[in-house]
C-alpha cells in the first residue's frame, strides 16, 4: 500500500514530460486555468509539474522501502495505523508540486500567458 502513490506520482510525472497531451482539454493532463492559457503555459506547466512529480515519487518510494523495513518489526495494529498517516502523508505532498508549478507559471508567464520578459 505504501508503495501505489509514490508509483503513480513518478509514472504520471514521466507521462507528463515525455507525452503530454497535445491539446490543451479539460479532461488529461495539468488542467488549471493558468496552465491552460495557450499552449505555451500548458507545455511549459506539463514539463515542470512532470519533473517535479517523478522526482517527488522516486523520494517517497525509497523512503516507503525504508519504512517498510520498520514497519516488519512493529506490532499490527501500530503498523495499520502507521501506514495510514504515511498514506495521508503521500497524498498531501501530491499537492505540493501543484503549489510550485503554479508559482512558477506565474512567474514565467503574464496574465495573458504571454512570456514574460
Amino acid at each position: 500500500m505504501l508503495f501505489v502513490i509514490p508509483i503513480i506520482m513518478a509514472f504520471a510525472g514521466w507521462m507528463m514530460q515525455a507525452h503530454p497531451s497535445k491539446n490543451i482539454n479539460g479532461l488529461i493532463g495539468y488542467r488549471t486555468k493558468r496552465s491552460m492559457r495557450n499552449m505555451e503555459t500548458w507545455r511549459f506547466a506539463h514539463a515542470y509539474c512532470g519533473r517535479l512529480w517523478k522526482i517527488y515519487g522516486i523520494v517517497m518510494f525509497c523512503i516507503s522501502v525504508v519504512l517498510s523495513v520498520f514497519f516488519l518489526f512493529m506490532k499490527v495494529e501500530t503498523d495499520i495505523v502507521l501506514m495510514g498517516v504515511v498514506v495521508c502523508l503521500q497524498s498531501l505532498i501530491l499537492i505540493i508540486p501543484i503549489l510550485f508549478t503554479e508559482r512558477a507559471l506565474q512567474q514565467q508567464f503574464d496574465e495573458n500567458g504571454n512570456q514574460k520578459k
